[in-house]
């Protein structure tokens, strides 16, 4: 029996007399005498339309099934590429920034007790009702009057509905401006800006200051190990999947651009969402310490943003690892250890 890239094959017989056949459909007999070096071998050729057709599709689909392969093995190395191009830009999305100033001075969709926007159009539309021939003709004239009424009992309520919001805004706006920490804490929660790099399984915890409202500091769990690929992927000239341990020094160069690629993230969105001047961010991953034999929580990086220095930032060119050097930060890389631990910078 013998199995090849080619198809599944199998051989009868002995030295002198031999009869082979393989999953295209050809055979072949070789006689020969043994000692002498003379053989003699005869390959079957089929001639029906049916048995050459059967070979032309067997050939096609081996093809295809070669094609669908290099297919598969192309999204494989575009998805890793794709992933460690995101690991490297996530600094460069960012939550649409809130003008709260502008919201707490926003008027009234219509003042209270008065007839809203909605209400308007619906009682419009039954004071312009004019029933048609076979609305008369089939008694539906009262029906349609009360669905108009109906209208106008939900109009009412949506407008009641998009007052309260309006009110419910503007009461949050004042109290952002007026620098209340609760209120931080619930804009954060729902706007939750830091979904997506949750997603690498990253996990994030706020702190507010006393002292001043106009700075937040935040602690930012790396987790390198399920975010950062540790096999890199590539095609060879045959179109086969290649894939081959990540280099150390590869994979600490993304885990530095992952870390500070996050801490501007967090920046540039909490800046968006919240009227603050400062913002700290502590990373923070597992590393094991050779004196315990352990792992334990260390800090990585960490980082002083000012909103006016990050707002002058062209985010689109940095390299973010470079940038760290536009802010108060404690940063200890190297190249075939990674980032190793530091102190936290603290507020003065």
């Amino acid at each position: 029996m013998n199995v090849s890239t080619r198809g599944i094959g199998a051989s009868f017989g002995g030295k002198g007399l031999r009869y082979s056949v393989n999953s295209r459909g050809q055979t072949r007999t070789t006689v020969g005498i043994p000692g002498t070096g003379m053989y003699y071998t005869k390959s079957r050729t089929y001639h029906s339309s049916a048995y050459q057709r059967r070979n032309q599709l067997l050939k096609e689909q081996r093809q295809a099934q070669k094609l669908e392969e290099i297919k598969q093995n192309q999204l494989e190395v575009e998805l890793f590429k794709n992933k460690c191009e995101m690991i490297k830009s996530i600094h460069k999305e960012c939550e649409t920034p809130i003008n709260w100033e502008e919201i707490r001075n926003s008027p009234p969709p219509f003042h209270y007790g008065q007839i809203g926007p909605n209400e308007r159009n619906a009682v419009d539309l039954l004071e312009n009702y004019k029933p048609g021939f076979f609305s008369k003709l089939f008694n539906q004239v009262e029906k349609k009057r009360q669905a108009l009424q109906e209208k106008i009992r939900k109009a009412h309520d949506e407008d009641l509905q998009t007052h309260r919001e309006w009110k419910e805004l503007v009461q949050t706006a004042d109290l952002v401006l007026r620098g209340d920490h609760e209120t931080y804490l619930k804009v954060i929660e729902e706007y939750a800006p830091f979904d997506d790099i949750s997603e690498f399984g990253s996990g994030f915890e706020i702190f507010t200051c006393e002292e001043d409202s106009g700075i937040l500091e935040v602690e930012f769990e790396v987790k390198s190990e399920s975010v950062i690929p540790n096999e890199v992927k590539s095609l060879t000239k045959t179109g086969k999947l290649s894939v081959k341990p990540m280099t150390k020094t590869m994979y600490y160069d993304l885990q530095q651009d992952y870390v500070c690629s996050c801490a501007i993230r967090i920046a540039r969105d909490l800046f968006a969402l919240l009227p603050l001047h400062t913002v700290l961010v502590h990373a923070a991953d597992n590393q094991l310490n050779p004196a315990t034999g352990y792992n334990e929580q260390v800090t990585l990086l960490s980082v002083k943003f000012d909103r006016t220095t990050l707002n002058n930032l062209n985010v689109d060119l940095i390299d973010c690892s470079d940038s760290m050097t536009n802010f108060p930060h404690n940063m200890k890389f190297l190249k075939t250890k990674g980032l190793q631990r530091v102190e936290r910078i603290q507020l003065s």
